[in-house]
């Protein structure tokens, strides 16, 4: 029942840990983390070159349990959360019935309990069949689980609506997740407007749609007090308000998804149903915007916004197929390329932005490496180089842009209280207690999940 984890790279953002660090799990808890630890009866995992973190937290995931599960079921959508190096995970609620009730979340937090490979936490509906019209039950919700209300992917037009919901769910201490879209602007929309829609003959989602919705967000949030979350913010101007509303001291926060600082509009190869997703992909500008926004802690976390299809439904026309990619498994490894390997964000950063930072933003404990710790560990490279075969993806949907994308870095193992539950195939050497140690093998595409 006990695990060491040697000579790896202990990085810890809350703590301020960069370090060389052994560290030992008995059972489901880390009981030290020390510079040389001796346990003969445990159990060994070889980090050596690897960066041993927190579990990384993901707090936007749509896992289509219940009633979608021919895209998504809990069970394999967090088999690629382990494989993507997240220990944990909040669901969204639009799901078949929609998560509006405590009878749908206690079946969710019930179901991970049975499948799940890592933690799951629901995120209840704001509106009943998030419709729009009137509250759901969020005090019920919120005693069977849930740890956020959002109606994402369905914005809540109603600003009157949207503030009895921050001041219901400020009561509860509940963070407000918004997908911030004005309907009226973006209607008949499919990717971002701008010269790309123009070259393409497609509907175009102008920036606007995205800025007015937050503007409202940050006003509501000054007069209830509430914490309001941007779910995906995608434009520079949105950016620049959020800046402006933390400045001001209103408990605003944001994420922002690896597509949206990785890709610009002018990216989307023709009509590629892959490159579709809500919001749209920005310009340049939008990009720069995002990407200096994590630097400077405008943007709290990185989220992935994995919205699983499947092919018969996602390849249709452009006009016509949903919106919504994977993300899960190629996370780390974008936001590696994009902001640590480009020199916009240390290690240590980067690890925040997965971790303490996430989940800060839903009141989460989680996301710290310390003794006396629940053991969710994430260890991963930073120079492993691989390519990402979208046809090996362990979600039950393949709609990624990603497919056949060159990375440097990604996980190498996922612990999820204080068992292996992933590992990238022969990534990394483990040994039972007493055993010779073994030399360090090389990565293979091969991948392993264990039950928790």
């Amino acid at each position: 029942m006990r695990l060491l984890i040697r000579n790896g790279r202990a990085v810890d953002p809350a703590s301020g840990l960069d370090a060389k660090r052994d560290v030992l799990i008995d059972r489901d808890r880390i009981v030290a983390i020390e510079p040389r630890i001796e346990c003969p009866d445990a159990e060994v995992l070889d980090a050596s070159g690897l960066v041993v973190a927190p579990g990384f937290v993901d707090i936007h995931v749509h896992l289509r349990e219940p009633g979608i599960e021919h895209a998504e079921t809990i069970e394999s959508g967090t088999r690629a959360a382990a494989a993507g190096g997240f220990t944990a995970v909040c669901c969204m609620p639009n799901t078949l019935p929609v998560n509006d009730s405590a009878q749908v979340t206690s079946f969710i937090v019930e179901r991970a309990r049975r499948t799940a490979t890592v933690h799951v936490h629901p995120i209840g509906a704001i509106s009943k069949g998030s419709k729009g019209e009137r509250l759901a039950d969020i005090g019920a919700m919120r005693s069977e689980g849930a740890v956020a209300i959002s109606d994402d992917g369905i914005p809540v037009m109603d600003s009157g609506l949207m503030r009895r919901a921050m001041k219901y769910a400020a009561s509860f201490g509940i963070t407000v997740i918004d997908h911030c879209e004005d309907l009226s602007l973006s209607a008949g929309g499919d990717i971002h407007e701008g010269l790309q829609s123009m070259r393409l003959g497609l509907g175009g989602i102008p920036g606007c749609s995205e800025d007015v919705m937050v503007a409202r967000d940050i006003i509501l949030a000054a007069d209830t007090g509430s914490r309001v979350h941007i779910a995906h913010i995608s434009t520079a101007n949105s950016i620049a308000m959020v800046r402006h509303a933390k400045r001001m001291g209103i408990p605003v926060t944001s994420e922002v998804t690896p597509h949206h600082f990785a890709l610009a509009d002018e990216k989307i190869p023709g009509y590629d149903s892959n490159f579709k997703m809500k919001p749209p992909l920005r310009t340049q500008r939008d990009i720069d915007a995002a990407i200096e926004g994590l630097a400077d802690g405008t943007i709290d976390c990185i989220a992935t916004d994995h919205a699983p299809h499947t092919g018969h439904i996602k390849m249709q026309e452009f006009e016509r197929c949903p919106f919504g990619i994977t993300g899960l498994e190629t996370a780390l490894a974008l936001s590696l390329k994009t902001l640590y390997h480009a020199g916009t964000a240390d290690l240590k950063h980067l690890v925040g932005l997965f971790t303490s930072a996430a989940c800060e933003c839903l009141g989460l404990d989680r996301g710290r490496l310390r003794a006396g710790g629940p053991a969710d560990i994430t260890v991963f490279s930073t120079e492993r180089e691989w390519v990402y075969d979208v046809h090996s993806t362990l979600s039950k949907s393949k709609n990624s842009p990603f497919g056949g994308e060159s990375f440097r870095g990604g996980p190498a193992a996922t612990i999820v209280s204080g068992k292996v539950v992933w590992t990238a195939g022969g990534g990394i050497a483990t040994r039972p207690p007493s055993a010779p140690a073994n030399k360090m093998p090389s990565f293979q595409p091969t991948t392993r999940i264990q039950p928790r």
